[in-house]
């Protein structure tokens, strides 16, 4: 019997050739795209792209706590601390890209096509590369951020 992770990865790859999309070890490395595995469903790519929307609305949120922490917990400000001006800057160029995304996704999501659907996950693959290079980017100030955070509060007990 065939397994049903196995039958994903061969109905992704037949409309990834018909498509030209990312091969499906790639998006599923970034996305997590097995997931859709486990659900019955006539329009595989839309199942997929609902689950790599997941990752870019997350994304979307956690930047959203960063630039806006009115109602965040405090946790966050602990981070902000250590953020520049670049880091801010980086903040809102993700923001608008993962944004714009967010609202091209109600087209698609309105209008049904697979080729709609396939052209949006080629266009979300595209953005994710600079997505995730900024991302690193941020990641490494937030943890120098709660390192210093955290250094300063053990030599404060010290004292």
């Amino acid at each position: 019997m065939e397994r049903k992770l196995d039958r994903l990865k061969k109905d992704y790859e037949t409309l990834a050739k018909k498509y030209k999309l990312p091969d499906y070890k790639t998006l599923n490395e970034e996305f997590d795209i097995e997931k859709v595995a486990e659900q019955e469903t006539d329009t595989l790519l839309r199942e997929i792209r609902k689950v790599i929307m997941d990752k870019v609305i997350a994304y979307l949120r956690f930047i959203e706590l960063l630039l806006n922490p009115s109602q965040a917990p405090m946790f966050f400000f602990a981070l902000l601390k250590g953020l520049d001006n670049d880091d801010k800057k980086l903040l809102e160029e993700l923001y608008t890209k993962l944004g714009k995304l967010e609202i091209e996704v109600i087209e698609v999501d309105n209008d049904y096509s697979e080729k709609g659907e396939a052209e949006f996950i080629k266009r979300i693959s595209a953005k994710w590369k600079e997505v995730k290079e900024g991302m690193k980017k941020i990641s490494k100030s937030l943890k120098l951020s709660w390192e210093k955070k955290t250094e300063k509060k053990e030599k404060s007990y010290l004292g």
